[in-house]
């Protein structure tokens, strides 16, 4: 049985020297993310203005895979995300405000926040993924690197499409989307809340704003832009077999989702505190 004297821990400095280490080389390595990142997002916006679409039926088939397949999904989000919002917002205009001013909360959260947002997140849980998983798998199979080799740029055949894709279909959700949450406030506030259809219609025209649709749609631009070059640089950046694309494809969910908060937070800032809210 081994004594106490025999039992050594490390000492403070080297257990302090091991933690630096591996900061630093978080660090390190995130620096080099951004770089790669950056040199894709070059490397596809000279493709995108230089080339034009090969093939039109490749966006056709991404806008069908990325808009038409994603509906059922947003659908359902959205009926709950509209109604947990009117009852969240009953609980706290209980007492202190009328009831019918409901759907004038929800129609300016909606539009402006939760639509795009919550859309975003969505499409980028079951979009990006599939855009990592499948570029990630012609990778680690050389088939990318096959179509390099006959002279046929990937980034004009894979990402462009995909892209291009994404920044169109990503507006049209969010505009279901927003009708859909607003028709699932709508059922629950009527049905449960005493509020009566023309109050709730009523509540819903007042400060009503054109600009916060347009505010809401032109951030939905951007996450599409976000899930669909997310997915496309994992999915490029994929090694190791299976075992690598799952790496890419949690990589490119995590990386979409985050960079839809930290450009939602600029967005809002740019668009409807310098933009619009000077006017």
């Amino acid at each position: 049985m081994a004594s106490r004297e025999d039992v050594r821990l490390p000492s403070p400095s080297a257990a302090w020297s091991g933690t630096a280490e591996f900061i630093g080389s978080r660090i390190l390595n995130g620096i080099a993310e951004v770089g790669g990142m950056t040199r894709f997002l070059g490397r596809f916006l000279r493709v995108a203005i230089r080339k034009p679409l090969s093939d039109r039926a490749l966006l056709v088939q991404q806008m069908v895979g990325i808009g038409l397949d994603s509906l059922p999904l947003v659908f359902i989000t959205s009926l709950f995300v509209g109604a947990v919002a009117a009852v969240q917002a009953a609980y706290q205009f209980k007492n202190y405000i009328p009831l019918r001013y409901i759907a004038t909360v929800i129609g300016k959260s909606v539009v402006i926040e939760l639509g795009p947002v919550i859309t975003a997140l969505v499409v980028a849980g079951r979009v990006g993924a599939s855009i990592a998983a499948e570029l990630g798998t012609m990778r680690v199979t050389e088939q990318i690197d096959a179509m390099e080799a006959m002279a046929i740029d990937p980034i004009s055949f894979l990402v462009k499409p995909r892209v291009m894709g994404a920044v169109i279909m990503l507006p049209v959700l969010t505009v279901f989307a927003d009708a859909l949450a607003i028709v699932g406030a709508f059922v629950v506030t009527t049905a449960a809340m005493g509020v009566s259809t023309a109050e709730f219609v009523l509540g819903l025209k007042l400060f009503f704003a054109a600009h916060d649709v347009l505010g809401g749609l032109a951030k939905s631009l951007v996450f599409g832009f976000v899930i669909a070059g997310m997915g496309c640089y994992y999915g490029f950046q994929t090694s190791g077999g299976a075992e690598g694309v799952g790496r890419a494809t949690t990589k490119a969910v995590v990386a979409s989702s985050v960079l839809i908060l930290i450009s939602d937070y600029v967005l809002a800032s740019v668009i409807f505190r310098a933009l619009f809210g000077s006017s």
